[in-house]
């Protein structure tokens, strides 16, 4: 029997419906990520002509927050300054989850010729200095408001809380101004509703393009900067037996640091790195100046190695400065802790990032001496931090440009891989954490 062409069209229409609602939900996250893939671009390459240093993201900020307002999300701003956290309240019980993307640049010129490449110019410490995104942080930003436009297209289906923590000054305020993660925790971001979960991604620029990569454990160093005032007597520089010269004391200083790690450290637990990268002293090359200020950083991936670091710099400069009549005076600040990615976190999560990506695709690495301040987040709940792919495919990792130099070059056509990864995160650890498959509550041990 032929039915009425109204009829056969009102059940084309269900059959259709029914079978969009009975996609899995990997296929709608591959499908509404795939779609706004040009959005991704264009909000990245927007940021990247317009980059803001640490703490004067105040431009970021309102495009971040005009977005997000737009979705129907809670915003609120100027949170660590000009931070955002905007949360979406999902259509299903569920945990809290936070995704995190940092917003600030880095006073560096850009060298590379794209026709969006940065122009701007900005205060630093009161130089005037050129501004760009030389690590990729608007990368990450535009993958979190693609994830926020996602997951908010599917609210009814999003398993509890989602926090969007839109993070200043993650390289470090300038002076001594407070800001990034540990002002946001500080300030009560992790609490209200309290977070579960919380996950971050980075873009790396010797990682190909479609991938990621992860490291259970200590993940990234932690980072200390010091300084190192050496205080001597100043005399003409015809006549330096007459003074005690901080300059030459200053570089035996330099050259016996590089002991701590060479001869002092257990290499084969975890990795040091220490290193000088400002030294400064005199006003006139005829004479000997008074006092030299060496400043540095400090990498170690284990907390027991940091402590015993800081003790051995204090020692080596005290002891270097009096052998040879001067005095040195040391301080040490911690910005950053150690990146502890959960182990029970990551072994519940990596099939998520394979689903995104495809098994191959995601790969577990070394740890890196690099530092990130995303660790602060990871003191209060179960943390995971991922790095995934910006590389051009068919590049010699030896060749990709360094990030934090004014060659950085980040490939922006797979965008979309990291809304997918964070938006199955989500999900997926919503589903694990009902079924009673997590164990995430561990104690940190790094």
């Amino acid at each position: 029997m032929r039915l009425p062409a109204k009829l056969t069209c009102l059940l084309l229409l269900l059959s259709t419906a029914t079978s969009f609602a009975q996609q899995p939900v990997s296929t709608l996250i591959e499908q509404k990520a795939s779609a706004i893939l040009p959005k991704l671009i264009e909000w990245r390459r927007y940021l990247h002509e317009h980059p803001e240093l640490s703490n004067r993201e105040y431009k970021t900020a309102e495009y971040v927050a005009t977005h997000l307002k737009a979705l129907g999300l809670e915003v609120q701003t100027g949170v660590a300054k000009t931070g955002i956290v905007a949360i979406l309240r999902g259509g299903k019980p569920g945990p809290v989850v936070a995704l995190r993307a940092d917003m600030d640049a880095l006073p560096v010129q850009e060298r590379v010729n794209i026709p969006f490449k940065s122009t701007v110019m900005a205060d630093y410490l009161g130089q005037t200095v050129p501004v760009m995104h030389a690590c990729g942080h608007d990368s990450h930003v535009a993958m979190l408001m693609g994830t926020a436009e996602v997951l908010a297209g599917m609210k009814k289906d999003v398993p509890g809380i989602v926090k969007f923590f839109f993070q200043p000054a993650e390289e470090g305020p300038p002076g001594n101004e407070e800001g990034g993660a540990p002002l946001m925790v500080k300030e009560g971001v992790m609490d209200n509703p309290k977070v579960d979960a919380v996950f971050g991604m980075h873009i790396e620029s010797d990682i190909e393009v479609g991938k990621f990569e992860y490291k259970p454990g200590a993940f990234m160093a932690s980072s200390d900067w010091f300084t190192i005032k050496v205080k001597g007597k100043q005399s003409h520089g015809s006549q330096p037996w007459k003074g005690i010269d901080p300059i030459v004391v200053s570089t035996e200083i330099i050259s016996t640091l590089q002991t701590i790690v060479s001869r002092q450290s257990e290499l084969t637990k975890a990795p040091v790195v220490i290193t000088v990268g400002k030294f400064h002293s005199g006003v006139r090359p005829n004479i000997i100046p008074e006092e030299a200020v060496l400043e540095g950083t400090i990498r170690t991936l284990d907390s027991k190695m940091q402590q015993e670091t800081h003790e051995r710099i204090r020692k080596v400069a005290t002891t270097v400065a009096e052998a040879m009549g001067a005095t040195a005076e040391v301080t040490i600040d911690t910005k950053t802790l150690v990146t502890y990615n959960e182990p029970e976190l990551v072994k519940m999560m990596v099939p998520s990032l394979e689903t995104a990506a495809g098994k191959s695709n995601v790969t577990e690495r070394e740890w890196v001496t690099g530092a990130e301040d995303f660790s602060y987040f990871g003191t209060k709940a179960p943390s995971f931090f991922i790095y995934i792919g910006g590389m051009p495919k068919g590049t010699d990792k030896s060749k990709a440009p360094p990030h934090h130099t004014p060659d950085f070059y980040i490939d922006d056509s797979r965008l979309d891989l990291g809304v997918k990864g964070f938006c199955q995160l989500v999900f997926d650890y919503a589903k694990l954490k009902a079924g009673g498959d997590n164990k995430t509550n561990t104690k940190k041990g790094f």
